[in-house]
């Protein structure tokens, strides 16, 4: 990819950490709708609270996953695409990209989506939206346990795509931006192959365990950063409002890291724009531009891993053939956990 000559920088990052309003109880679909619209209106909100608070140089803006419906619990899948599933046309997009071209930022996010390529299906996407209200870049979650990803139908998804739109990186103004989903950020095989592509600054929209204790989610966000050179702008949710699990199970934790895995800034408990600080992405390429025995990337030997990556331990294409269930992806996760225990071999 091309280098961004003109870098707007430094500049304040956010990781917003807002309430999610679940909509798995509410079986209207007009209601589900009415409902995002109210969630996305209170964040443009407090997005523009945050700017007038913070200073005109708050740029960039993450939100928590699936912040405008919750996970999809209790329906079965169809339903909840009915329900809950964005349309890359539809009006939730449009109103999250007038709240970004208003308050002057590039604004991330997660959200169930539906691809017109593949229509009986719904993959979860984190996206990027830039201050002219433009969708600049669709990330569709790779590893998953209960939602379709581009794995599931790889060789359609090849074949459509091509190999590279499964991982995207946009060069910006603000430096290469690329986007890792939930717990994706404990695999570092996502983040790795990003940071290959060009990504500076990883933006994670997460909605995770918050607790006093170090979480694995957390332990993993500082490591990325540190195994790519790169920050991350991690936002979690505050709660998810409408659901049986207790709301504050997901709550807190919403962090800015640096390239050296400190925490620059992080969000205590509820609704919180605290996760918010200055960073450089000209520092980042200053860093990845030194020789030196912490230039991680520089002294990357992928040859002697490439056998490894050739093995097969989840099973591709699992959905070339039937359509998504629960049950489906159970029988997967068994597949690959007898793949390990018999040492997986190549594909």
């Amino acid at each position: 990819m091309s280098s961004q000559p003109n870098l707007f920088g430094p500049y304040r990052a956010l990781a917003l950490q807002i309430r999610c309003d679940a909509v798995n109880s509410i079986s209207d679909v007009a209601a589900c709708r009415a409902q995002m619209m109210r969630s996305i209106a209170r964040i443009d909100r407090q997005i523009a609270a945050s700017k007038m608070f913070s200073g005109d140089d708050l740029k960039l803006v993450v939100l928590p996953e699936y912040f405008l419906t919750s996970f999809p619990t209790g329906p079965d899948l169809p339903t909840w695409a009915a329900r809950a599933c964005l349309l890359q046309d539809g009006p939730e997009y449009k109103a999250l990209g007038e709240v970004a071209k208003k308050n002057g930022v590039y604004l991330s996010g997660n959200a169930y989506e539906i691809d017109p390529k593949f229509s009986d299906l719904s993959f979860q996407v984190s996206f990027i939206i830039n201050d002219q209200g433009e969708l600049i870049l669709r990330y569709r979650r790779l590893i998953s346990m209960y939602t379709a990803t581009p794995h599931d139908v790889w060789d359609k998804f090849v074949d459509v795509y091509g190999a590279e739109a499964a991982f995207p990186v946009a060069d910006t103004p603000l430096g290469n931006l690329a986007c890792i989903a939930s717990e994706e950020i404990l695999f570092p095989e996502v983040a790795r192959s990003l940071a290959l592509r060009g990504a500076e600054i990883f933006l994670h929209s997460s909605s995770e365990t918050g607790s006093p204790q170090a979480t694995k989610k957390g332990i993993a966000k500082r490591a990325r950063a540190v195994e790519n050179l790169a920050y991350v702008v991690s936002a979690n949710s505050a709660g998810i409002a409408g659901i049986d699990i207790p709301m504050a199970s997901t709550d807190s934790g919403s962090m800015v890291i640096d390239y050296e895995g400190r925490i620059l800034a992080e969000a205590g408990y509820g609704e919180s724009m605290v996760a918010l600080t200055q960073i450089d992405p000209a520092t980042i390429r200053h860093v990845r531009g030194r020789v030196g025995m912490d230039n991680y990337l520089a002294r990357l030997r992928l040859e002697p891993f490439a056998t490894t990556y050739q093995m097969s331990v989840y099973p591709p294409n699992v959905l070339a053939n039937e359509k998504p269930s629960r049950a489906g992806f159970r029988a997967a996760i068994e597949r690959g956990i007898a793949a390990i225990q018999n040492k997986a071999t190549p594909k």
